[in-house]
């Protein structure tokens, strides 16, 4: 009896345990079902409130914009003189109200009131109208009109958030136009159709003396029709959003009632919603459902699966641990993987003391990203697989070869032998010597190598790595295909990188940089025809610093384009004092993709009233070397916009005859470096007499840079140069050191090319 009073308990547990599983699982399925549906409706709801909210807005704002078009031309000195009483100038009514109000914003009636709401001025249809088109609007727009005289909002008219009057926040000097300017807007019906009526006074902005009487009143109509309701649409991504007389009966889309601010219903306003839980609700609810009652009919055999389901998570636990450490790409160890093999290595007691040396080595491989852009992305993973099985051959069978993603590669070699790192760097170009067969293709790819030595270099994986990854920055710093080793020159050039990158970033806020403007000379006249903008910065501790040195930190640590808009701003500024003189100017390469850039200069030309004629962009020759149609095509805007264009540094770098045939500029300016040499060199005469021949040939100016002596010049204008650049004619100057040059400076005829025989003997007696 005890044993089986035993058994019998055992299996009343047993059933109790299945009940109260049983009631478990349906409990918190039908908890699960709930929150599900709840989550998924309250999620509608949420985006339908939002959708709604948003819309309302944005009829706050359309009213707020309209009466931001009327303050452009109401608040002004000029309106209150030719509106006056018994003044009112019918011309510039029609331009600076009528035209200007109905084509620049869009307002389709305009009205001006006197100080006893009479109409003195109508404006509609696109054209001057009688007085009498007021008539038909005074009982839709009383309520607007009276509250724009009160300064209080009509009890009739239901509130609106006033956006225009908190975006006047901005005015400080001009602040007394606020103390007695008026304004009330709202969305009343008219004719059947809701639009949005705004009144303002037409007061001064400076001379408050003109305002003498009860100011006149501006009073504008726009329909809110089809396109205003679309360009709401547009701004709110919601593009179906429209105005209908009927409600729309559909599937997930809102109707709302569009009532005025008069009470008067003029329709609906109908969107589709986008209902973000609509996928909880038709989708993941059946089948959580499904799901719950699954595991309700195989409760009964969870305890057999329950074992098969312990198997099988200790098989994923174990992909699971080789997947995080190992990339799916190459199948290689990933980089928590390399970071452990370091520390396992470099952290054993007594290492370093035999004499072996653990090197740590990035391999990077050149111009990766041009394999993509060119060939896809495919044919780059391609590369990568076949670079891991080049690396894995050429290395050493106890050498540690990880990838750290992208197209970057890390390796571990301990070795003792004090070559080991040469033999390494060996290894690896050997990996790059042939080219690669990918896809029917032939692809030549170059690395570059960084590499770091412990216990000399760090004694840690985080230190070791990341000095090698300094001494990879420094070999593609170099010209890229090649291997670097970490020294502590490298750490301080890092360093002095970031330091002037910080302070450069507070120099640009503070204004701290400067211009100075080196004057061209005319090979014809000997007079000063125009100057190059050159900028400067003097270190508060560094001193002066090169823009050699400055520029490429401010291209990649992304200032160049706040840098490169001040620059702009500020030539454009000083131009105006010499309006006979072009200004030239570099645009860096960084600065020639700026999205913004035609715009930017568009603002400029307007704000200082200069033509883009006067203005050279010189364009280096890294900016034409992947020539692609987004290039050609700023090129030629810029060009368009009136611009003139040259090829700065020609004859360095990549210097190729195609880009003068290729591209049309206007100037050509010839390497400093052939100037130099002019006199000892019989090359760089040719090279200099070959491209003034040609790009005079093609209608360009030719410009010698790095003038520094009176021979340099008279060789450069006998050659064909039509300009002349550098410290011989004057060192760079700043604005105002212009300005006096060019009220002394006498012009400086070049001898003929007849007198060169003396120069040379006296040049030869000199040395």
């Amino acid at each position: 009896m005890l044993l089986g009073d035993t058994t019998s308990l055992y299996e009343g547990d047993l059933r109790r345990l299945t009940k109260i599983i049983r009631a478990a699982i349906t409990f918190f399925g039908v908890l699960l079902l709930a929150v599900i549906a709840f989550a998924g409706w309250s999620a509608n709801k949420t985006a339908t409130d939002s959708e709604r909210t948003l819309v309302e807005n944005a009829l706050n704002q359309a009213v707020g914009s309209v009466l931001d078009g009327q303050k452009s031309v109401a608040w002004w000195d000029e309106a209150v003189i030719n509106t006056a009483d018994g003044a009112l100038n019918l011309e510039f009514a029609d331009a600076e109200f009528g035209l200007f109000l109905g084509e620049t914003y869009g307002h389709d009636e305009l009205y001006i009131l006197d100080g006893q709401d009479r109409p003195i001025y109508a404006y509609k249809s696109g054209a001057r109208a009688d007085h009498a088109a007021y008539e038909s609007r005074r009982a839709a727009i009383s309520l607007v009109v009276g509250e724009a005289r009160r300064g209080i909002t009509d009890s009739s008219l239901k509130a609106r958030p006033d956006e225009f009057g908190r975006a006047q926040t901005n005015y400080r000097v001009l602040a007394g136009v606020l103390q007695t300017a008026r304004w009330a807007g709202h969305i009343v019906s008219i004719d059947g159709m809701p639009s949005v009526v705004a009144a303002i006074t037409i007061v001064p902005n400076v001379d408050m003396t003109l305002l003498k009487d009860t100011p006149k009143l501006l009073v504008s109509v726009v329909r809110i029709d089809d396109p205003f309701v679309e360009k709401i649409a547009r701004s709110l991504l919601l593009p179906d959003l429209k105005l209908a007389p009927e409600p729309v009966s559909s599937a997930g889309v809102v109707s709302e009632p569009f009532v005025g601010d008069d009470g008067i219903q003029a329709g609906y306003l109908s969107w589709t919603t986008r209902r973000p839980g609509q996928v909880l609700l038709t989708s993941i609810l059946p089948l959580v459902a499904c799901g719950v009652f699954a595991t309700g009919v195989l409760s009964n055999h969870m305890f057999g699966r329950l074992k098969r389901a312990s198997d099988e998570l200790t098989q994923r636990e174990a992909r699971a641990r080789h997947a995080s450490k190992h990339d799916a790409l190459s199948g290689l160890p990933n980089r928590q993987h390399m970071v452990d093999e370091v520390e396992a290595k470099i952290g054993t007691p007594g290492f370093g003391q035999g004499g072996e040396r653990a090197i740590a080595a990035y391999v990077d491989i050149d111009r990766f990203k041009d394999i993509n852009d060119t060939l896809g992305h495919e044919t780059g993973d391609k590369l990568i697989k076949a670079v891991s099985k080049r690396l894995t051959a050429r290395l050493r069978a106890h050498d540690f070869l990880a990838r750290f993603g992208g197209d970057e590669f890390a390796i571990l070699c301990v070795s003792a032998d004090a070559d080991a790192e040469s033999r390494l760097a060996a290894r690896i170009a050997s990996a790059f010597e042939e080219p690669f067969a990918i896809g029917g293709q032939t692809i030549r790819v170059t690395a570059s190598v960084g590499m770091a030595r412990a216990p000399e270099h760090g004694l840690s994986a985080d230190e070791l790595m990341r000095h090698a990854d300094i001494a990879l920055y420094e070999a593609k710093n170099q010209g890229r295909d090649r291997a670097m080793t970490f020294s502590e020159e490298m750490a301080k050039q890092v360093e002095t990188r970031r330091a002037i990158e910080v302070d450069l970033r507070t120099a640009i806020e503070r204004e701290e940089l400067r211009l100075n403007y080196q004057p061209i000379v005319s090979c014809r006249t000997g007079a000063i025809v125009g100057a190059e903008a050159l900028l400067r910065w003097r270190h508060p501790i560094r001193g002066e610093i090169s823009p050699a040195t400055f520029i490429p930190i401010a291209e990649i640590s992304g200032l160049m384009p706040a840098l490169g808009t001040w620059m702009l701003e500020q030539v454009f500024k000083d131009a105006k004092q010499w309006p006979d003189l072009e200004v030239a100017l570099n645009l860096s390469p960084v600065q020639f993709k700026q999205t913004d850039l035609k715009a930017v200069l568009s603002t400029l030309i307007a704000e200082n009233g200069v033509a883009p004629n006067r203005f050279v962009l010189e364009i280096t020759e890294g900016v034409l070397l992947e020539a692609t149609d987004l290039t050609k095509s700023v090129l030629q805007g810029l060009q368009d916009m009136g611009f003139r264009t040259a090829l700065d540094d020609f004859g360095t770098g990549y210097s190729s005859l195609a880009y003068l045939c290729n591209f049309k500029f206007d100037k050509i300016k010839i390497d400093r470096s052939f100037v130099t040499n002019v006199s000892n060199a019989m090359t760089s005469r040719t090279i200099v007499q070959s491209v003034a021949a040609l790009g005079r040939g093609l209608g360009m100016q030719i410009v010698a840079e790095g003038v520094e002596t009176e021979y340099e010049a008279v060789m450069m204008s006998h050659f064909g140069c039509t300009e002349l650049q550098g410290f011989f004619f004057s060192k760079p100057l700043s604005a105002a050191q212009l300005t006096a040059l060019l009220a002394k400076f006498e012009p400086r005829h070049m001898s003929p090319f007849s007198e060169l025989e003396p120069i040379e003997s006296r040049r030869s007696a000199t040395a």
